[in-house]
């Protein structure tokens, strides 16, 4: 868990940089002038990027993350509907378990932990295909935002880029 906030950490402040220099760069066009002497003055500066805002207002995370929900919704009903299924079968089996044969019993007992089990496989494996999409999307989220960032701090000549994020000190 550590190791995902941890890198929930450095993709949100990817973002929030790439959300600050694009913001910045619609001035650019604006005052050739003003943006020459502002970098003049910054080259070699620090500047300081919030985490929170760039990610609020970068598009591409807002539609990934709008994706991954759906995405997400869809595979819990899936699993949920095949659960209620399962019940059903497990319910409908204690009713009518009196009225069958010993071998009727035995084998439907059977059927019902084979599908016990593989709904727990399948559950298993929605989980674990749904964590790797997100891991894959938060990848080439923080590579686009890291590849931002890089090529914009080597155009204005920053030696560094400090991040904030709330309730990260």
């Amino acid at each position: 868990m550590k190791i995902q906030a941890s890198f929930l950490t450095k993709l949100t402040l990817v973002l929030l940089v790439a959300g600050s220099m694009a913001a910045c760069n619609q001035n650019k066009t604006a005052d050739k002038s003003t943006t020459s002497a502002s970098s003049t003055v910054a080259t070699g500066g620090i500047v300081f990027v919030n985490q929170d805002t760039l990610l609020a207002k970068y598009e591409y995370f807002k539609d990934m993350t709008k994706r991954l929900e759906d995405k997400n919704k869809s595979a819990t009903g899936d699993v949920e509907s095949r659960r209620q299924a399962l019940q059903r079968e497990v319910t409908d089996y204690q009713k009518s378990a009196n009225t069958l044969s010993a071998d009727q019993r035995s084998t439907t007992e059977q059927r019902l932990q084979r599908e016990g089990q593989e709904f727990q496989s399948y559950q298993q494996n929605a989980s674990a295909q749904f964590q790797n999409e997100t891991s894959g999307e938060q990848q080439k989220l923080y590579e686009k935002v890291a590849a931002f960032m890089k090529d914009y701090a080597k155009e204005k000549g920053y030696k560094m880029i400090l991040t904030f994020q709330k309730g990260n000190t």
